[in-house]
């Protein structure tokens, strides 16, 4: 129980820093787009709001858990773009594939992580 405060503040901080960055630093996000993706930098641009909402949604108690199945969507809705990474290595030499695959793992962390902490009778009051 005591690791539950922790987690949200990890979850506030992963989606409230990726959703501005969606917006500072757009170009990152379009080199990992896949190709198949219509309209990337509007796709980028409200996936971006989305990420936002949702950090804030999380601190808020009656919305926390509306807010954690949005950012769990959110987070299913991105791995394409983890998984296109992974399976093509070679356009992204910034990364080594053990970085590229330990970020697909990182991902299903975070989905167990916003799970947790979005859940529970004991954050309707808190």
């Amino acid at each position: 129980m005591r690791w539950h405060h922790p987690c949200l503040g990890i979850v506030f901080l992963w989606f409230m820093a990726g959703g501005v960055t969606h917006f500072t630093a757009p170009d990152f996000y379009l080199h990992i787009t896949p190709p198949w993706v219509p309209w990337p930098l509007a796709v980028i641009y409200i996936s971006g709001v989305f990420e936002i909402a949702g950090a804030i949604g999380i601190l808020l108690a009656p919305l926390r858990q509306l807010a954690g199945n949005g950012l769990i969507l959110l987070t299913l809705a991105v791995t394409p773009a983890n998984i296109y990474m992974s399976m093509n290595p070679e356009l992204f030499s910034e990364a080594s594939e053990a970085q590229l695959t330990l970020r697909l793992g990182a991902q299903v962390l975070l989905l167990m992580c916003i799970y947790w902490s979005t859940r529970g009778k004991r954050w309707r009051t808190i």
